[in-house]
């Protein structure tokens, strides 16, 4: 199968061009499909999401003393509770003070399904209707596994082998609701620490490879992320997240500079004529000024590498020459590349590339000194995959 992208006027951009006008207009897009406020119908505040600052100034403004943040934070980060009631340090009066103007909410588990292979996917309901995926991914050689976090409902990237991409954004993520997957995860799994301390940590990473694409949802995913890397609560080491991206150059660079949490890159081609094809974002942002970008990620080493996500496309992708291009394209940077076996979806016009081709390729970069792990499907049973995930969410239209 080939294809023959449309021509395109390319403007190259340097990384100085890349400037805080080019990311204003970002914000500015991501602010037209920003989340409903975190308030319920009867007035109460979500608590789930407030930053400690914001959530110090709600406690102030009921004429509560500061100090009260530390301990809600722990009852609701560390302890994951949800009734104010059983916070023990806290008196009965300042307990009800609290149920009566805030919430400590978790998006609704609509639909729970688990594979075969132990692979789990919520189907997460959030208040205003709208709908997301979230998987668990067991590690079958350890006792602990990956959260795979949605960041929007929806994508607006359209890349041609995903069926996320097939649904039109209907909207962005709010930090209560990208931390509450997370947290409504562990409740499935009953992670919360127990008075014994014995309680595993089976849930110990978070990976933003759900649907939507992260940084155009930087600011919330973020202020997410910040929350649950906070020592005092969820405690994740930023070395334990990983941000997908296909491709969002100026927001890279500040994704890096602000969070420095490990990256991973939509790659899946090493030609802009077919990038552009089966990337579309890559028409905005080239495989050059892309390439860029991740060699000036600060949080870059040997020690953690970052990740390039290549799908394997039968006669699309996958020749040894194009295997050669990427080691090319690479060079230099402390990578490592996930070969992913693409996972058919209804609908979907390609065909996974044969094993015989996956271990050709896979040698061609591990011969030139980078790690090239082949991703086994995970969910497939459920469609929850890698590229697998859809729902029925649309953008509500304001009424005329």
């Amino acid at each position: 199968m080939s294809f023959v992208a449309p021509t395109i006027t390319r403007i190259s951009h340097d990384a100085h061009d890349l400037s805080e006008a080019e990311r204003d207009r970002i914000m500015a897009k991501a602010a037209l499909f920003a989340p409903p406020p975190a308030v319920l119908p009867d007035g109460r505040r979500e608590i789930v999401g407030l930053s400690r600052e914001e959530l110090t100034e709600a406690l102030v403004e009921i004429g509560e003393k500061p100090f009260r943040t530390k301990q809600i934070w722990h009852w609701v980060y560390h302890q994951g509770v949800t009734d104010f009631a059983l916070m023990s340090s806290l008196s009965r009066p300042l307990q009800q003070k609290m149920a009566e103007r805030f919430v400590i909410g978790r998006p609704e588990a609509a639909v729970v399904q688990t594979s075969t292979d132990d692979t789990r996917k919520f189907l997460f309901r959030f208040r205003d209707g709208q709908e997301a995926e979230t998987v668990y991914i067991p590690d079958r050689r350890e006792d602990r596994g990956a959260v795979c976090i949605s960041s929007q409902v929806g994508c607006t990237l359209s890349c041609r082998f995903c069926h996320t991409g097939t649904q039109k954004l209907a909207r962005n993520l709010g930090v209560a609701e990208i931390v509450g997957q997370f947290m409504a995860a562990r409740d499935s799994y009953n992670e919360w620490p127990s008075p014994q301390g014995d309680t595993p940590r089976l849930l110990s990473t978070i990976v933003l490879m759900g649907m939507g694409e992260p940084l155009y949802n930087y600011e919330n995913v973020a202020k997410a992320m910040r929350i649950v890397m906070d020592n005092e609560g969820i405690a994740l080491s930023r070395r334990r997240i990983t941000l997908s991206t296909s491709g969002v150059v100026p927001m890279m660079d500040r994704c890096g500079q602000e969070l420095g949490i490990n990256l991973a890159v939509s790659l899946h081609a090493v030609r802009d004529e077919l990038r552009d094809e089966i990337v579309p974002l890559n028409r905005k942002y080239p495989i050059a000024e892309l390439i860029a970008a991740c060699r000036r990620y600060p949080a870059a080493s040997n020690a953690r590498r970052i990740t390039f996500e290549y799908v394997m496309l039968r006669g699309v992708n996958d020749s040894e020459a194009e295997a050669h291009e990427l080691v090319r394209l690479i060079a230099g940077i402390p990578a490592k590349v996930n070969l992913i076996p693409f996972n058919p979806w209804p609908g979907s016009q390609y065909e996974p590339s044969t094993r015989q081709q996956l271990m050709k390729f896979a040698q061609i970069v591990t011969d030139a000194g980078f790690a090239s792990p082949i991703r086994m499907p995970r969910g497939q049973d459920i469609l929850a995959a890698c590229g697998q995930l859809r729902t029925e969410s649309k953008r509500e239209r304001p009424a005329a």
